[in-house]
C-alpha cells in the first residue's frame, strides 16, 4: 500500500520508521518543516515529500496536534482518493470526530491513538521500535466496513503492535484522562516541589518514577488536557479526594485509616497486575 503521513514528529516519525523498517509499503510524509523533510527523504523513511502525493494514500496517517490535524483535514479532504481510510492519532478523540463528521463522504475515516510515547519529541526522537508491544485504539464509527477494520488491524499489527482496541470517542477520552492525562498532570505538580533542587543523594526509583513524564511537550499537553477539560476535571476531584483523606489521616496520627488505605492502594495495583 502506499501510505501517508502529515506530520513527522515522534509519534509520524516513528510509523514512518517502522514502515520503512517492517514493511513492503511504500511511505509518503508531509511536515511544515523542510529540515525534517529532508531528513526523512535522506534517510530513506519516506520516497516522497510532497503533499500531493497524498490524493494516492491508502491509508492517510495525521499525526498532528488535534487542532492542526482538523485544520489539515478540513484543508485536504477533497485531494484523497476514492476509498482511501483517514486515520487520525491525536491524543483526544471527540474532538476531532466530531469537528470532522460528514467530511469524507467518499473515504472513511477512523479515529486514532497509538498508546505509546517518549519523554522525548520530534523527528529524531522517532524510534521505529516505539510502538512495540503496544495497544492501538481505534474509534470507528458504526458504519465502518469490517474489512476495512481488519486492513487496519493487520497494517498496525505488523508495526508492531501487540493489540487493536476498539472504543467510542466518548469512553477513549474518559479513560485517557484517567491513564494517561492525570499521570503527566501529576508528574509536573510533583516536580514543582521547591525543594526538588536538593534531591541529589536522596532519591531512589520512586522519585525517577514520579517525575519521568513531567519532562513533557507542554503545547501539545496544554491543548489536550483543555479539550478533555470534562473528564480530566472529574478525575482530578477523585485524585484531590483521596489526597485530601490521605493528608488528614496521616495529621491526625489516624494509625488505622492511614494502614486501611495504603492496603487498599496495595490489594488494587495487585489485582489489575494479574489481568
Amino acid at each position: 500500500m502506499k501510505i501517508a503521513i502529515a506530520g513527522l514528529g515522534l509519534i509520524g516519525g516513528s510509523f514512518a520508521k517502522a514502515i520503512a523498517a517492517r514493511t513492503r509499503h511504500r511511505c509518503i510524509g508531509y511536515d511544515t518543516s523542510p529540515e525534517i523533510l529532508r531528513k526523512a527523504l535522506e534517510s530513506g523513511q519516506i520516497e516522497d515529500a510532497s503533499l500531493g502525493a497524498f490524493s494516492e494514500a491508502d491509508i492517510v496517517l495525521v499525526a498532528l496536534y488535534p487542532s492542526a490535524a482538523v485544520e489539515f483535514l478540513k484543508a485536504n479532504s477533497g485531494s484523497f482518493k476514492e476509498g482511501a481510510i483517514v486515520i487520525d492519532l491525536c491524543g483526544v478523540k471527540r474532538y476531532v470526530t466530531d469537528s470532522v463528521n460528514g467530511l469524507f463522504p467518499h473515504c472513511t475515516f477512523i479515529g486514532g491513538h497509538p498508546m505509546a510515547g517518549r519523554e522525548l519529541s520530534g523527528f529524531n526522537a522517532a524510534q521505529a521500535t516505539l510502538y512495540d508491544g503496544a495497544s492501538m485504539i481505534l474509534t470507528p464509527g458504526e458504519n465502518v466496513p469490517a474489512e476495512t477494520l481488519k486492513t487496519c488491524e493487520n497494517f498496525f499489527l505488523s508495526l508492531g503492535f501487540a493489540k487493536i482496541t476498539l472504543t467510542t470517542p466518548e469512553h477513549h477520552d474518559e479513560m485517557i484522562a484517567f491513564t494517561s492525562q492525570m499521570a503527566h498532570i501529576v508528574s509536573s505538580a510533583y516536580a514543582q516541589n521547591p525543594i526538588v533542587y536538593s534531591f541529589d543523594g536522596f532519591s531512589a526509583g520512586s522519585f525517577a518514577d514520579m517525575t519521568r513524564v513531567a519532562k513533557l511537550n507542554e503545547n501539545m499537553w496544554t491543548e489536550l488536557f483543555l479539550l478533555n477539560r470534562d473528564y480530566l476535571t472529574e478525575q482530578l476531584d477523585v485524585l484531590i479526594s483521596q489526597l485530601t483523606k490521605f493528608r488528614k489521616n496521616i495529621s491526625e496520627a489516624n494509625n488505622k485509616e492511614l494502614n486501611h488505605m495504603l492496603r487498599c492502594g496495595r490489594e488494587i495495583k495487585e489485582q489489575i497486575e494479574k489481568r
